[in-house]
């Protein structure tokens, strides 16, 4: 007899051998207790998670002679034994994705008049519905909305929302959910004793993450690697090397690389991962999971439900938390979201994760706000580590030399009006030359002159979370100080900068003012104040 994968050998034939569904079978089972049977059911939900195989089960228990206590199919009357085998007139299964024409729906439709010839019920089971044509759909319309009482529709679909809200309304909907990882993790121990086999849980947790809440994704998988090692018992190391898959411990390491800025420690991990054979993508994939559990750790308190790992694991994930920003975990998890999603399309996989990983290490060439984020936390890990760090410097990875001891600060003369209008007319060859950090806090600013022109003020907007975020660390004594020098520098004369949140309209006045002001010098004339 030839070979049968494991998730077709121990495909359920029972309710009871359904799991991680109960919500949809006690309904079921309810229907078949009190005779309340509908003409139309919409199975959905994502693959692997027994749309299909509880669609089997009802027909069976629909026509069984001899139907348990709960509803289930027997097994043994003619009927279920029709079924089981494939040859019983009164289950007709339609796969949609090759039978999706206008023509083959009709024909379909003409059946349906016909009554069983043995049997209570004719049951139709089309899978992936949603790839029905339009016309299909409108063929089947009219026979779905009134079929005769012998009649069951039974749609699937992976992806309602592509099924026309005119079937939706005239069947029963039924979302199947996502398998848990002890759901599936319980199943496949059950399968494998069995099956004779013995495989390390360490292992089955990792395929139930992998299968991502499909059990038939999980049996596939575990069936391949049993396929390569069927003596002895399946270690948590065997399955990562089949799956081509990363050890935790590499993503710890990997981890510990990025928050030192060690491009050297993380390109020769990125070569070993490379070296040992392991599956690029799926490296990203695992590495993203593994941050995302930090996040969540971070985030709120008792999330050890949520995580599905093991103590032990849990417990180094809390000691790795706290090395790490939530702010900065929140950057790395973009950056392997958008890495994840060019290396599908790409064949240079290896120089798309360096160039990730580099990008990762050096947030300075972002400029959002989780990188700047990331900076200062870089300049703050620095300061306590006793490494200089020179105002104004570029931020490199270059260490700047400290200021020789005894070297007095320059010293400017207090700026007169002229200045300060100076210090606004070439604010942007100012931000040109601050650091990395200081150009992003001032590039969202609004340069203005204060009325009495004796200061430079600059506006941030309340409502932008960045700018907000800026002017908040601006506002620090020692970054104002460090701007205030900039700008003297450039000058020769020590302006006086004020700093601003607008939270209301009224600050707008300076935009106008300055704006009249350049209309009136450009044009020669005079604007009243009524005219704007």
């Amino acid at each position: 007899m030839a070979y049968q994968a494991l998730y077709r050998r121990y495909r359920p034939h029972t309710f009871d051998d359904v799991k991680g569904q109960e919500h949809i079978v006690r309904t079921l089972e309810n229907q078949l207790h009190t005779d309340r049977i509908g003409h139309a059911y919409l199975f959905t939900g994502t693959r692997g998670t027994g749309k299909t195989t509880v669609a089997r089960i009802f027909a069976a228990a629909v026509n069984c002679e001899h139907p348990a206590e709960d509803g289930s199919p027997c097994g043994e009357c003619a009927s279920c034994s029709a079924i089981a085998s494939g040859n019983s007139m009164n289950v007709i299964e339609i796969d949609a994705a090759s039978n999706s024409r206008v023509e083959e729906m009709r024909e379909l439709i003409g059946e349906v008049e016909y009554p069983p010839t043995e049997g209570r019920y004719k049951v139709y089971i089309i899978d992936e519905v949603h790839m029905l044509s339009t016309a299909a759909f409108n063929a089947l319309l009219k026979t779905l909305e009134e079929p005769p009482s012998y009649v069951i529709f039974i749609l699937a679909t992976t992806e309602v929302h592509k099924v026309p809200i005119t079937i939706l309304s005239r069947c029963q909907r039924y979302d199947f959910k996502r398998m848990t990882m002890e759901t599936i993790v319980d199943r496949m121990g059950e399968l494998e004793k069995l099956d004779g086999h013995e495989v390390e849980e360490k292992g089955l947790y990792y395929i139930a993450r992998r299968a991502d809440g499909s059990m038939r994704d999980a049996l596939s998988l575990l069936d391949q690697c049993i396929s390569f090692y069927p003596d002895g018992t399946l270690s948590y190391d065997q399955i990562l090397s089949v799956l081509g898959a990363v050890d935790t411990e590499v993503f710890s390491e990997m981890l510990r690389h990025l928050l030192a800025k060690d491009v050297a420690g993380v390109m020769r991990q990125v070569e070993e991962v490379v070296m040992a054979g392991r599956e690029l993508t799926q490296f990203v994939v695992d590495f993203t999971w593994y941050l995302r559990n930090l996040l969540l750790l971070k985030s709120a308190d008792d999330m050890e439900d949520v995580l599905d790992v093991s103590t032990e694991h849990l417990q180094r994930l809390k000691e790795e938390a706290e090395l790490v920003d939530v702010n900065v975990l929140m950057r790395y998890i973009h950056i392997m979201s958008e890495l994840l999603n060019d290396l599908k399309r790409s064949s240079q996989k290896r120089a798309l994760l360096e160039v990730a990983m580099i990008r990762i290490m050096q947030p300075q060439m972002d400029e959002d706000y989780t990188a700047v984020i990331d900076r200062l936390v870089t300049l703050e890990q620095q300061v306590r580590n006793g490494v200089v760090v020179q105002a104004g410097a570029s931020d490199s990875t270059e260490k700047q030399p400290a200021a020789p001891a005894g070297v007095q600060k320059q010293e400017f003369p207090e700026a007169v009006e002229e200045d300060v209008k100076k210090a606004a007319g070439m604010w942007q060859r100012i931000t040109a030359d601050a650091s990395g950090i200081q150009k992003s806090m001032l590039s969202g600013a609004y340069v203005s002159v204060s009325e009495d022109g004796k200061s430079l003020l600059l506006v941030y907007d309340e409502a932008d979370k960045t700018q907000a975020t800026m002017y908040k660390q601006l506002s620090q004594p020692q970054e104002k100080e460090s701007l205030e020098r900039l700008v003297a520098e450039h000058v020769g004369a020590q302006v006086n900068i004020v700093l601003h949140l607008n939270n209301s309209e009224l600050d707008r006045t300076h935009k106008y003012t300055d704006a009249v002001a350049r209309f009136e010098k450009e044009t020669g004339m005079k604007i009243e104040e009524e005219d704007f």
